[in-house]
This record gives structure tokens, C-alpha cells and sequence, in this order.
């Protein structure tokens, strides 16, 4: 299984860059996802992760979240998206705070 990392920072500006490096793992049978580092989250690149995982279910192919910082599970959580990142089942979820995720 390959491992991605998401670095610090996915705020609007690095989206683009997100993009490109998660683009060339598309034909990968697995890859997991490191957001253990992630302090700064923006919507957009949210939705290129979501984008990510969808796409590579609709092709059979494993998809996963290794590690998530307070900060990413915390945007999941409040954008909704808890269940598409797989990170549905998190029961810590409702209890983290807010002030990392924007």
C-alpha cells in the first residue's frame, strides 16, 4: 500500500497541489492517506480529497485515512464528510473541538 502524505497545510492555496500529487496514485490497487500532520484545513481541499475517494471506489480501489489530525477530522465532521473520508465510525468525533478547523 502506498502511503500519501497531506502535509500541514491544506488550505485553499495548496489545493491545486493536492490535486496533482493525489492524481498520480488514482491507478494505485491501495493507498492510505497520512493527515496526521495537517493543521490547516479549507473546504476546497476537502472536496479534492472526497473526489479522491470517490473516484477510486467507483474503480474498486482501497482508499484510506492512516492517520487524521484533530484539525481534519474536525472539518470532516463539521463540512459532513465524516463518512465518505471513512472516518464515520470515529465515536471521538463529536467530542473534539472546533478552533483548528476552517
Amino acid at each position: 500500500m502506498n502511503t500519501v502524505s497531506l502535509g500541514e497545510d491544506l488550505g485553499i492555496e495548496a489545493s491545486a497541489d493536492l490535486k496533482e500529487r493525489l492524481a498520480a496514485h488514482l491507478e494505485d490497487p491501495a493507498v492510505a492517506l497520512d493527515g496526521g500532520a495537517v493543521r490547516r484545513v479549507h473546504t476546497a481541499a476537502m472536496q479534492v480529497l472526497c473526489a479522491f475517494f470517490r473516484s477510486r471506489a467507483e474503480h474498486g480501489r482501497r482508499t484510506e485515512l492512516s492517520a487524521c489530525s484533530d484539525a481534519l477530522r474536525d472539518a470532516a465532521r463539521l463540512l459532513g464528510l465524516s463518512a465518505p473520508l471513512g472516518l464515520a465510525n470515529d465515536d471521538n468525533a463529536t467530542k473534539r473541538t472546533v478552533e483548528n478547523a476552517a
